[in-house]
Formats: C-alpha cells, structure tokens, sequence
C-alpha cells in the first residue's frame, strides 16, 4: 500500500491505495488534514485586530519558505515579503503597495492557501 495527499478544490485528503490493483480509500485521517485550513483562518483575521490595513496574500496553496522582510521594513511596491513554497517552486508574495512592513502572520514551515493573509503592511 502507498500513501499519498490529494488536494481537491483546495482541501487535502489522505489516500491509500493497494499496489495489487485492489481499491482505494480515504484514510480515516482525511479529517485531521482539512483541520490546518481552519487554524490558517484566525491568522487572516488578525490583522482587523490592529496590525497594517494593506495585506500581502498567498498565491498559491503551499508552505512558507522564508520571511524575506521584518516587522518595521519599508517596502516598495512589488518587492517580495514572504516566499512560498508551492509544487517544488519558490513564489514570491509581494507588496501591492509601498509601506512599512506592520505584521508578519505566519511563521517559515506554516501551510498557507490560495488567498491567506500572511502579512499586512501600512
């Protein structure tokens, strides 16, 4: 038997499938691996409760790979803050506007999705 992760529509699946040409089935643990998207959830509010109004957003689903801006640092429009990683790529998520880095959501090894808050800038 082989293991594997599939991600449909966004929401990730442990499957097991027999090598003998026999069937496959979700694994019972299908359940805690759609539990990380919720914990991503309160980072993305978090920013309401002070932080930068601008948001720098994953662009992909994938994890964080590294923090290439601090708290404090001033950004120009384009320039990346975080890398992700996402299918063995490295993409970059960068500013939509100038500012000042306010608030950094996640940490390097997090998983993200496709639109999570990972920064905010003001």
């Amino acid at each position: 038997m082989k293991n594997y992760t599939i991600t449909v529509n966004g929401t990730s699946y442990d499957v097991t499938v027999d090598e003998k040409g026999g069937s496959s089935a979700a694994a019972p643990a299908a359940a805690p691996v759609s539990a990380p998207a919720p914990a991503a959830a309160p980072a993305a509010s978090a920013p309401a409760a002070g932080a930068g109004s601008i948001q720098v957003t994953a662009g992909a689903a994938g994890k964080v790979f590294k923090l290439d801006k601090n708290v404090g640092d001033q950004v120009k429009k384009g320039e990346t803050v975080i890398t992700i990683e996402a299918m063995k790529m490295e993409i970059g998520c960068v500013a939509p506007e100038a500012g000042t880095v306010a608030s950094i959501n996640v940490s390097v090894g997090d998983p993200c999705e496709n639109g999570t808050v990972l920064a905010t800038l003001k």
